[in-house]
């Protein structure tokens, strides 16, 4: 598509000399810090599983594992940070309740949490969030408000919640407790998985990047940590760029769980030290990806959850075998992933649309019909189109949407049409 964004873009890390106008948090997450964590989920967050997955070792010339918090409790890795925060609290602090923002797994993870922990929470989700994020939220027991078109609008109303009522933000990201309990997954992976030499991970606010960065940079400074970003929501590079955390002016992506338009303050200072690469990614590479998890790996992703896959399917990261990649989370909306793996076979070349003009004629549609199934194509969507002023007396137009084994076979299949004598266009307004 020519309206598309670049492939990728890649950011390296180093240590950014912020500017003098900001400066950096003086909280430090700590590998004790982690541990301690850790000991507090025992029982709440179960050890995810590490599985293979054969198309990304053949990718990467060696071993390669996919980590599957889509798998975990409420569906992310967000229960462990929102359950690290809440736990600590007072109990008087438990009493006033607490507070969340959310698009949908932080809001899941901090409902659990509470109901775990017997405290109220309210919980603020951007009005265009996934309906099914927003009915497990409140299945778990949240009093939920929609407001704002983001995660950083309905931010902005969770801390006013918190100033007038007193209730605890229990911020996404920017914390040390929750930084502390998302580094608890870099812990399970040292153990799942000791002589791995690249950690492959999507970032939006950057809470789990940070603590990934922490406990494996402790325990194993050799590793490569990598995050992966949405191109159309990429935070970090422009803040990496500036050396301080910089807001975006606009954000456009189908993942919608990293979709953050700003860094933290504590999470950029984490990440700048930590984090050894940034990459992006398209929306096709994040189809491709989700379609490949659910093909091959038998997974439900949703898109944030696989940019870490698509930055390796799209070969826009050298990597070094063994290589983990964190499956970030499962809720994904089914109507997003019926479009989803309808993009997704688009971009793999496996799903086309065309416009076909023939002769409008008694048997002409079902010659055309069968020209294609003779081609070895299946049909899945027919739209026929005889008014229309660009068409010439006598001709209609039919619009297919045809199912074929990949980018070879739909560029034969549109030869042998036009070689049939009909007139072949791609159908842009369907893309």
């Amino acid at each position: 598509m020519s309206d598309d964004p670049p492939l990728a873009v890649s950011v390296p890390v180093g240590d950014p000399m912020p500017p003098a106008d900001w400066t950096p948090p003086t909280e430090e997450v700590t590998l004790a810090d982690i541990e301690a964590a850790e000991l507090g989920l025992a029982g709440v967050a179960r050890m995810t599983p590490l599985e293979p997955c054969r198309p990304l070792s053949a990718r990467v010339g060696g071993p390669a594992w996919l980590k599957c918090e889509n798998l975990q409790r409420a569906g992310s890795y967000k229960v462990r940070g929102a359950y690290t925060r809440i736990s600590r609290l007072t109990d008087a602090e438990r009493a006033n309740g607490v507070v969340a923002a959310s698009a949908g797994n932080h809001a899941q993870g901090v409902a659990v949490a509470a109901s775990l922990i017997g405290t109220p929470a309210t919980v603020f989700m951007p009005v265009g969030a996934p309906l099914p994020k927003i009915a497990a939220t409140r299945g778990y027991g949240a009093d939920i408000h929609l407001i704002g078109e983001t995660v950083d609008e309905a931010l902005v109303e969770a801390e006013n919640f918190a100033r007038r009522t007193g209730a605890v933000l229990i911020h996404p990201f920017d914390h040390p407790d929750v930084i502390a309990g998302q580094g608890t997954v870099g812990l399970e992976i040292l153990e799942q998985c000791p002589d791995v030499a690249t950690v492959v991970v999507g970032v939006g606010g950057g809470g789990l990047i940070s603590g990934l960065g922490v406990a494996l940079k402790a325990l194993r400074p050799d590793i490569r940590l990598i995050g992966v970003q949405a191109v159309g929501a990429a935070a970090v590079p422009a803040s990496l760029a500036a050396g301080r955390p910089v807001r975006l002016a606009a954000m456009s992506t189908i993942a919608d769980g990293i979709a953050v338009g700003r860094p933290g303050e504590l999470t950029f200072a984490h990440l700048s030290r930590t984090v050894d690469e940034v990459v992006t990614v398209t929306e096709e590479d994040i189809s491709r990806a989700l379609l490949m998890l659910l093909e091959r790996s038998k997974l439900v992703v949703e898109p944030a959850g696989a940019v870490g896959v698509a930055a390796l399917m799209a070969g826009v990261v050298d990597v070094k075998p063994p290589v983990v990649v964190l499956l970030t989370g499962g809720n994904i909306d089914p109507l997003l992933m019926v479009r989803v793996i309808e993009h997704g076979l688009a971009a793999a070349g496996r799903y086309l649309r065309i416009r076909v003009r023939c002769g409008d004629r008694p048997g002409q549609l079902a010659a055309l019909l069968a020209e294609i199934a003779q081609q070895g194509a299946n049909v899945v969507d027919v739209e026929h189109q005889r008014h229309d002023q660009r068409l010439r007396l006598g001709e209609v137009e039919v619009g297919l949407a045809v199912e074929t084994r990949g980018s070879e076979h739909s560029d034969h299949l549109v030869t042998a049409l036009r070689e049939s004598g009909y007139t072949v266009t791609p159908d842009r307004a369907l893309d």
